[in-house]
């Protein structure tokens, strides 16, 4: 079953919840900061979550800065709950690592 797309009332609430992530079209986004090491390092354990909950962000990694991008390939690149869900992961992972908002 294919996940279903959220309401612009839906994402408004559920962006709320979530300092830090911002909206782009039918994506969201968020953007920390540390050495460059570290984003690498924080890549490779937000893979390791992305891939036990079975969907992935599109992940860009620069000098000292991690962007991570969220959005639902499989419902027309939509905004789903699942979406949401994966924020809340890569934020407490962000955290454990010392990644600081950019």
């Amino acid at each position: 079953m294919l996940p279903e797309p959220l309401s612009e009332e839906e994402i408004s609430v559920r962006l709320g919840e979530l300092p830090g992530w911002e909206r782009e079209g039918h994506s969201i986004f968020r953007t920390f900061q540390n050495t460059y090491h570290e984003c690498v390092h924080l890549a490779v354990y937000v893979a390791a979550k992305a891939r036990e909950v079975g969907h992935h962000p599109d992940i860009h990694i620069t000098w000292q800065r991690i962007r991570f991008v969220i959005t639902t390939h499989d419902a027309g690149n939509r905004l789903t709950a699942k979406d949401f869900e994966l924020a809340r992961h890569i934020d407490a992972i962000a955290a454990g690592h010392g990644a600081e908002a950019a």
